[in-house]
């Protein structure tokens, strides 16, 4: 599932979503189905099995969220940094983050890949984004 930083501007939001998404399948191996054909035999590439959930969450909300599935066990965490969005060359992104200490690291999303029952306790409050 994603979690976006709710008071975000759409195109940052759906930015974020779909840099988190590219990131996360390539982190977690099978975490993408097999392809499938439609009716005429066309092959249509696999989605993930797991769902795409995106879900709605204030800033804080977030931050607290993206702590505990980093401290939980068996959750993969992979952030949308929000200086992702202010630099134009991917060194730039990586020269700034190298700088950044973990604490200070403000996300527009974050993506949480873990046992269905810890995901559940950890945004059970949230709902989807609209």
């Amino acid at each position: 599932m994603i979690l976006v930083d709710e008071p975000a501007q759409a195109d940052l939001m759906v930015n974020a979503v779909a840099c988190i998404a590219a990131s996360t399948g390539a982190a977690v191996t099978g975490l993408i189905g097999p392809p499938g054909r439609d009716a005429s035999g066309h092959t249509v590439p696999g989605l993930p099995w797991a769902g795409c959930s995106v879900l709605a969450a204030a800033p804080a909300a977030l931050a607290e969220i993206r702590a505990k599935a980093a401290a939980s066990d068996g959750v993969l965490v992979v952030d949308m940094p929000r200086s992702a969005h202010t630099n134009r060359a991917y060194d730039d992104y990586l020269a700034e983050l190298a700088q950044t200490k973990p604490e200070d690291l403000a996300v527009s999303a974050t993506s949480i890949i873990g046992p269905r029952n810890t995901n559940s306790k950890l945004v059970k409050n949230l709902s989807l984004l609209r």
